[in-house]
């Protein structure tokens, strides 16, 4: 797909779901959002991983794009106004379901989310995002203001934004709350990290394997959020979740094992992908 048809398709998406009409107001509960992921996700490992049902998300598009409405009136006096929990579910909310719409303007001609983007930009970078008064990308979202220093400064947001690939942390079930943020993200962290597929203890190799996600990202890890100021302190912290035997979890311990980055996965996460 040419550049130009890519864009085309990218704001026609951007229109349609504007067109749809406004909600009255944002409900900082999402419970929309909530009740559509609690239809499309579908739980994987005993909650360690999930696959999304895109066909569902279709069938349900008008409803998907009625909540991306009521975020994109929210506007910028209004956003600075909420609490920081308010805030970090709004955009973490955002970006998950604004990228299942952005993954829908293709679907199911798609085998993975990158085959939107090409040599010349990413589907991350795509200008087509009402939000906050502005016509924004899924990485101004995370990076712009997710991610921002002196904003938030907390890691856990890895775990909680869902690229809609195999290799990324897990699309969670429900939509993220400000009264149960705290505990959700933790959650999100510890469903991540015991994840043997994407995160170990390779026993016979003597090494710890991660999840690239903590190659790109580790300065994240080491601006103190919660006592941790080095990936490897995140690591220590969960060690229980990485090896099995005492020996091993003690060794994760020591600031100088030897860590092996996976390679990432980019197939969609859909129904089936990882069978």
């Amino acid at each position: 797909m040419t550049l130009q048809r890519r864009d085309w398709l990218v704001l026609a998406a951007s229109a349609a779901f504007t067109r749809v009409g406004w909600s009255q107001g944002l409900d900082h509960r999402h419970v929309a959002w909530s009740q559509l992921l609690s239809q499309h996700v579908v739980l994987l490992r005993n909650g360690q991983a999930s696959e999304v049902r895109y066909a569902g998300f279709a069938a349900q598009r008008d409803d998907l794009r009625r909540y991306l409405s009521s975020l994109s009136v929210v506007t910028r006096a209004e956003f600075d106004a909420f609490t920081k929990a308010q805030q970090m579910a709004f955009l973490i909310n955002a970006y998950n379901a604004f990228t299942i719409e952005l993954v829908l303007t293709r679907y199911p001609k798609l085998k993975s989310i990158k085959d939107l983007g090409n040599l010349l930009s990413s589907p991350w970078k795509l200008r087509w995002i009402k939000l906050l008064g502005d016509t924004v990308s899924l990485d101004d979202i995370e990076h712009g203001w997710l991610r921002k220093r002196g904003s938030y400064d907390d890691p856990r947001i890895h775990f909680a934004v869902n690229c809609a690939s195999i290799g990324c942390p897990m699309l969670r079930e429900e939509a993220y709350a400000p009264d149960r943020l705290e505990q959700q993200l933790d959650q999100q962290g510890r469903r991540f990290m015991s994840d043997r597929t994407r995160n170990r203890w390779n026993e016979p190799l003597g090494r710890l394997e991660l999840s690239r996600i903590f190659d790109w990202y580790a300065e994240d890890f080491r601006l103190g959020h919660k006592g941790i100021d080095s990936l490897q302190r995140f690591v220590a912290t969960h060690a229980p979740l990485l090896a099995d035997k005492e020996a091993e979890r003690t060794r994760l311990q020591s600031p100088q094992v030897a860590i092996h980055f996976l390679d990432y996965d980019w197939r969609l996460n859909q129904i089936g992908a990882a069978a």
